[in-house]
């Protein structure tokens, strides 16, 4: 019962996090604020939502496999372990390779006469975050749709 709490707590955690984030905090300060300075902000969240990733994710893939081997309905905690298991890779990939990228143009990137070179490649890596986060996300939620069926009772 333990092992099935934290577990649900670490992807619903994971995934709360990245929709707060998406749909509130980042529209918010770049509405609010001018670019750079939103820049600035976000650029001082990631590492730690990035963080929040890796140590949900992994909890949550540890948690998955132990309930995959020792409960029924192995199946459905297979897919879900699996699914955690390519967001957490992707998580990886997008915090300690796209993210540094990004941080090293970001400045040059918003600058009023930005390099084209330079905004083009913010634009593309930035466009390559977005989409990794919305898999992230669809993969949580597979997880999650993964463990309710585990969970449902067999008739």
């Amino acid at each position: 019962m333990i092992a099935l709490f934290i577990y649900l707590l670490c992807i619903v955690c994971w995934l709360g996090g990245m929709i707060f984030f998406s749909a509130i905090s980042a529209p918010v300060l770049f509405t609010r604020l001018p670019i750079a300075e939103a820049g600035k902000v976000v650029a001082g969240i990631f590492p730690r939502y990035y963080l929040m990733g890796y140590i949900a994710g992994g909890l949550g893939l540890l948690l998955a496999i132990y309930l995959a081997a020792s409960r029924s309905a192995r199946l459905w905690w297979g897919a879900a372990a699996f699914a955690i298991a390519v967001a957490l890779a992707i998580t990886f990939y997008a915090g300690m390779i796209i993210r540094p990228q990004v941080d090293s143009i970001r400045t040059v990137a918003e600058q009023a006469n930005p390099d084209p070179v330079q905004r083009a490649e913010f634009d593309r890596l930035h466009h390559l975050s977005v989409m990794l986060n919305v898999a992230v996300m669809a993969l949580d939620l597979a997880a999650l749709f993964a463990s309710a069926a585990a969970l449902t009772p067999r008739g």
